[in-house]
């Protein structure tokens, strides 16, 4: 597997770019990611764990009717995560995730492994997408890392 991470980190500095992350179920594992590469202050400006409903109102402003209304495993919700990263943030791109890494937490509608992910631009642009994983706890924190970095470097790669 190519290191993401890396892949990530050449399309910033080639784009002048810097990231921000909002990570709920995975911790933080896409800032240790990035961070853990040497020159990561060229391209990394901050990361926001936000595990708790508090924290993605309080740090990422999300509203509390989008997580009332659709929970914080939702596309609206990584939607706002995003945004609120950008406008708390110096950064030109956000990635947000929020999932059920499991064993337990899901629902009917919300299975373990499901995770949706939000991206958001410096210019206003901004979206949201879903996937399922497999795997146990870690497989999918680590699965929905990979995913985030991947769908950056994809961006990126078509931002003029």
């Amino acid at each position: 597997m190519p290191d993401l991470a890396k892949q990530l980190s050449a399309a910033l500095l080639d784009k002048n770019m810097k990231l921000a992350a909002a990570e709920s179920c995975t911790g933080g594992l896409v800032a240790s990611k990035i961070t853990a590469l040497s020159g990561a202050s060229n391209i990394f400006e901050r990361g926001f764990v936000t595990y708790s409903n508090e924290a993605k109102i309080d740090l990422l402003g999300v509203n509390p009717k989008t997580l009332i209304d659709y929970g914080a495993v939702s596309a609206e919700t990584a939607h706002e995560m995003a945004i609120g990263a950008i406008a708390n943030s110096r950064a030109d791109i956000a990635v947000s995730i929020t999932g059920i890494a499991g064993p337990g937490g899901e629902s009917k509608d919300k299975p373990v492994g499901l995770v949706h992910f939000g991206y958001a631009l410096k210019n206003g642009a901004a979206g949201s997408m879903e996937q399922l994983f497999t795997g146990n706890r870690t497989e999918i924190q680590e699965r929905a890392a990979n995913a985030a970095l991947q769908h950056l470097i994809n961006m990126l790669d078509h931002q003029s």
